[in-house]
């Protein structure tokens, strides 16, 4: 497998890190979580539970080994940074300033290790006025202009519902690292990644500057090409509640569609751009969506060169032929789900590892492997106390 060799330290919780060292370990890399005493990683607690594991912990954890370790302590330090001598890539999602502290900071690591990826991930990074705020993935996508884009029918913000920052952090921590492995073996040397959700949040917007840097003020979303402004790039209510979109404006799928519904002389709209003036034609395709069903338009859609999509559920897009086919519904010898490996690889494609640890199973394992005696294992055990730093 492509990562193969690699091995994780994982400090991370929640979302943004433990993605990133979730995709790592399905395509072969030994990803060490490190959890605090007491009650682990948060994620083992939010949200539904099902054979002994939230959901959410399955989704993120996955084929990791657990080290329980409490950083508050001599003990705990000095075994996480001998761990630290012999990984690849370590990963830490604290608020800056919190693993120096707690003495496994990246000047700290690299003295153990000078060929380690150090990766830190946070809401604003390492430098900068709010370099210190606590923030999660909704204060981020606020300030990134994000949330302002997402306005409801009454013109007033609504909550995102996908975590856009943490999961663009991830994605760029993901980068970050596997550039930096690839440097490694010219120089030999390490390397300090710092990503921020904020700058990640920002980087996901050039469809959407136009007017923010060419007129100096913020999109309009209403006007805009894939905020709601074009009829072809739109949502559609169905005749039984449900809705469907047009997801494409080129205007050969333009002509096909209003050429289907004797309705020529609206393209005229449409390759005059988004805007107010394209509002017939979007009102229009609202009362003729609305007089089929969505089951009735897929039919009707079928073979048709338009770019046309029904809205799932997520209970329907885990069951969507497209999305099985492509391996992203794993079902296990339980009959439990998981979220595939999305990253297709045709040689030495992801294997997913459905175990997931206990907290603190791979202790003795670990503790064996850095030269620890039976003595000093069992005195570790012994120091774990409960208690964890705070996140961010």
């Amino acid at each position: 497998m492509k990562l193969e060799g690699v091995r994780v330290v994982d400090l991370s919780q929640f979302l943004p890190g433990p993605q990133l060292t979730l995709i790592m370990a399905d395509h072969g890399a030994e990803v060490i979580k490190i959890e605090p005493p007491g009650e682990g990683e948060p994620g083992r607690h939010i949200g539904l539970a099902e054979g002994g594991h939230t959901v959410f912990f399955r989704n993120t954890q996955r084929g990791k080994k657990s080290f329980c370790v409490n950083l508050k302590t001599g003990a705990g330090r000095d075994a996480l940074l001998r761990l630290c001598e012999t990984a690849d890539v370590f990963v830490e999602a604290f608020r800056p300033g919190a693993v120096d502290r707690l003495g496994v900071g990246y000047a700290a690591v690299t003295t153990r290790n000078p060929r380690i990826i150090y990766c830190s991930i946070s809401a604003f990074g390492q430098n900068g006025p709010y370099r210190d705020v606590p923030a999660h993935d909704l204060a981020t996508e606020a300030l990134a202009g994000i949330v302002s884009l997402n306005m409801g029918s009454d013109g007033e913000p609504v909550m995102p519902h996908v975590p856009v920052a943490d999961i663009t952090a991830s994605l760029h921590a993901l980068s970050g690292v596997l550039m930096a492995l690839y440097r490694r073996e010219k120089t030999g040397q390490g390397d300090y990644l710092d990503i921020a959700m904020l700058d990640s949040a920002l980087a996901w917007t050039p469809n959407i500057t136009g007017s923010t840097f060419a007129l100096k003020r913020p999109p309009k979303p209403r006007e805009e090409r894939s905020l709601g402004g074009a009829a072809f790039y739109n949502i559609y209510r169905t005749r039984d509640g449900r809705h469907v979109v047009l997801g494409a404006q080129e205007l050969k799928f333009v002509r096909n569609l209003l050429g289907e519904l004797g309705r020529p002389e609206f393209v005229d709209l449409c390759e005059r751009g988004p805007g107010t003036h394209q509002l017939p034609l979007i009102n229009y395709l609202r009362e003729v969506f609305a007089t089929r069903t969505r089951a009735e338009w897929v039919d009707w859609f079928r073979g048709k060169d338009i770019g046309f999509a029904w809205v799932n559920d997520l209970r329907e897009a885990f069951d969507d032929p497209q999305v099985n086919a492509r391996g992203m519904r794993i079902v296990d010898d339980q009959g439990r789900e998981h979220i595939g490996a999305p990253v297709k690889f045709l040689r030495e494609p992801a294997r997913p590892r459905i175990s997931l640890p206990v907290l603190g199973e791979h202790n003795a394992e670990i503790l064996q492997e850095l030269g620890y005696d039976e003595a000093a294992i069992e005195a570790f055990g012994k120091s774990l106390q409960t208690g964890s730093p705070s996140h961010r």
